[in-house]
C-alpha cells in the first residue's frame, strides 16, 4: 500500500489477534487478546513516526481506524 506505508492491521488469528503490515507475509506480533494487539500495533506505528492502525472484527471488516502520532524515541537526535 504505497499511499499508507505506515499502517498496521489488527485482525483475528488462530492463536489470538495478529498485528500485520499490509502486504507482509507474516504477522509482526500475535497476542492473546485484541486489546493487547491494539496496544502493540499503536506502539509499533508510533515508533516508526506515526501512521494508522486499522482494527478488524472477526468478520474481517474494518470496524475502527485510529491515527497514531509519532512516538517518543529517546535515541532520536536533533537535526
Amino acid at each position: 500500500m504505497a499511499d499508507r506505508p505506515n499502517t498496521r492491521d489488527v485482525s483475528p488469528h488462530e492463536n489470538g489477534w495478529a498485528v500485520t503490515k499490509p502486504g507482509a507475509e507474516r504477522a509482526s506480533a500475535v497476542l492473546p487478546t485484541q486489546a493487547e494487539a491494539i496496544a502493540r500495533a499503536k506502539e509499533i506505528v508510533g515508533n516508526e513516526g506515526g501512521g494508522e492502525v486499522r482494527i478488524r472484527g472477526k468478520n474481517g471488516q474494518v470496524r475502527e481506524q485510529n491515527t497514531v502520532p509519532r512516538g517518543n524515541d529517546p535515541k532520536r537526535s536533533k537535526g
